[in-house]
This record gives C-alpha cells, structure tokens and sequence, in this order.
C-alpha cells in the first residue's frame, strides 16, 4: 500500500507559490546537472559526515539538499513538496518561508550528521527540508484534508486524509525506521534526516508566519 499526498483540499492558496515552484526547479535543474555530471558531481557536492563533522565542505549542507538518487527520489520529493509547501509559503510569506526551507533542510543534515559522524557514504536529497515544511504543516494545520493519491496494489483511488493523521503515521515509519541509517554506513533513505526535519519544523515553523498568526 502507498499513500501520495498531492494537495491541501481544505485552504485555497491567497497567492500563487512562487518560492515553492522555484524550489521545484531548482531540484529540476540541479538533478540535469546531476545527470550529466555524473559520480564526480555528486561527490562534490553531497554531505559527507565525516567531513562536515571535522568542519571541511560545510557549503554541502546546502547544495545537497537540491540533489537526488534517482528519478524516483526526486518525484516522490517534489510531491510531498507540492502537497504541503504552497499553504506553508502562503501562511509565512515568501522569503521567511525559503529561509525556514533551507535552515530546516539544513538541520536534517546535521542531525544525519550527529547520527553517522564516521560515514563516509554521501547523502543528498530535499527530504530534510520537506520534512520541515511537513512539522510546521502538521502544528498550524493539524485537521485541514489531504487530497491524496491511496494505491493498494492494482487498486488506485483519490482520498482525503486529515493532516494530522498523515503527517503523523509518516512520522511514525520514520522512526521505526530510523535504525537503518544509525550507523552511517548503509545506503539507502535518510530516516534521521527526516526525523530532525519534522522536529524542527514543528518547533520553530510558527515562529517564520506571519504576525497575525502568532497570536491565533
């Protein structure tokens, strides 16, 4: 079973989300570059723990978070990134919402970091980030509808899923999961990363919207 979040059904959007469309290019781009590029892109310019963690390539904590694995990566991502972004940019404001994008991707990459501070293996990918924009979605929009895309092997329908209880169940896999990726060693999805990014978006998202929110 796989569930694929796709759209707020509950909050007209007050202005078109040009931060998160830009964004969306920007990982569009960076994932051609990606591509022509090839291995010794990647390795330029993905976090390596053991590097960050002696203070060497600190730029990556930025870069990476704009680079993807695979096509897959970078679909899925930018997804869940349409899914939750345009209500979260439109309750911030534009450029508090790119700066809150950018601090939350990079905290995902220094909690990655703390947990696999040996590692060697890179690590890129936007999830860090989205995740953040997921946490401060999920404390100011708890009960707002998901429209989403439910698949269940041949089986495929449109459904809507209360925030709350999406944002949390992913929550919740996430730190089931997040032994996979505790030593630093093994590829495969940054569950720590992921982990880091929904706390800080939940404890500072609020903090980047806009003044008469603050005081709900």
């Amino acid at each position: 079973m796989a569930v694929v979040p796709l759209s707020d059904a509950s909050r007209p959007l007050a202005r078109f989300p040009a931060v998160t469309v830009l964004i969306v290019a920007l990982n569009v781009v960076c994932f051609a570059l990606e591509i022509s590029g090839g291995d010794t892109f990647v390795m330029r310019w993905s976090v390596v723990a053991a590097q960050i963690a002696t203070g060497h390539h600190l730029v990556t904590l930025i870069t990476a978070m704009y680079l993807h694995g695979s096509w897959a990566h970078i679909i899925g991502n930018m997804l869940f990134l349409w899914a939750f972004g345009p209500v979260v940019e439109d309750a911030m404001g534009r450029i508090p919402y790119f700066i809150f994008y950018t601090l939350g991707g990079v905290a995902g990459m220094l909690c990655q970091v703390f947990a696999s501070a040996q590692s060697t293996v890179p690590c890129l990918g936007a999830s860090g980030a989205i995740a953040a924009v997921m946490g401060a979605f999920l404390v100011t929009y708890p009960r707002d509808r998901i429209k989403s895309l439910l698949i269940i092997g041949f089986f495929v329908r449109i459904t809507f899923i209360p925030a709350a209880v999406l944002i949390g169940i992913w929550f919740a896999i996430q730190l089931v999961n997040v032994g996979v990726v505790v030593s630093g060693q093994e590829g495969g999805v940054a569950y720590v990363a992921h982990v880091g990014g929904v706390i800080f978006g939940a404890l500072f998202g609020r903090l980047f919207e806009r003044p008469p929110r603050l005081f709900e």
